[in-house]
């Protein structure tokens, strides 16, 4: 039995970007510590990367959050380079929670016992995908690091992350 890690949304726009923060650049030695371990223990790891087009102002996303970001093709839609991986599972998605993302899942989910989210943000993606996994698979047992997350601010970050504990998803607050 294995545990597989979920990455959401290490992307230069939302580390360093226009979307990124102090927080989120906080993150990125905690995600790469949960990386190096899982990578090391034989773990499976899934980086998801949110996924726009030339048209992102045009969407309902982009007319709510009119800031052009994660655009396939530019460097702002990469993964940061702290956390490269040759041969890593990428999953695109082009909203928040995806079902691509359970759908994959679910094709290897009985060799699984504990699936592990971090990544940015907390408050949008990390909810939404954790949320989406729970309704999917609600006798897995899901983790999500606090100091391995970073939300749009600290209040719905921490809004987040009491979500997903009343959701009875296990968030680790200290380490």
């Amino acid at each position: 039995m294995k545990k597989l890690l979920i990455v959401v949304d290490m992307q230069n726009d939302f580390i360093t970007g226009p979307l990124g923060s102090e927080e989120a650049l906080a993150t990125v030695p905690h995600v790469k510590q949960k990386v190096a371990e899982f990578s090391q223990a034989g773990h499976p790891i899934i980086f998801t990367k949110d996924t726009h087009f030339d048209d992102y102002l045009e969407t309902s996303e982009g007319k709510s959050l009119p800031v052009v970001h994660c655009i396939k093709g530019t460097s702002g839609h990469a993964i940061i380079s702290d956390l490269e991986m040759e041969d890593s599972t990428v999953i695109e998605k082009q909203t928040f929670g995806s079902l691509e993302l359970v759908n994959f899942i679910e094709s290897f989910v009985d060799d699984l016992h504990e699936i592990e989210l971090c990544g940015v943000c907390t408050d949008i993606c990390v909810v939404s995908n954790a949320l989406l996994l729970k309704a999917k698979f609600p006798e897995m047992k899901f983790t999500v690091d606090a100091k391995a997350c970073a939300g749009v601010t600290g209040e719905s970050h921490e809004a987040a992350l009491l979500t997903m504990k009343m959701c009875h998803i296990d968030v680790i607050e200290d380490r």
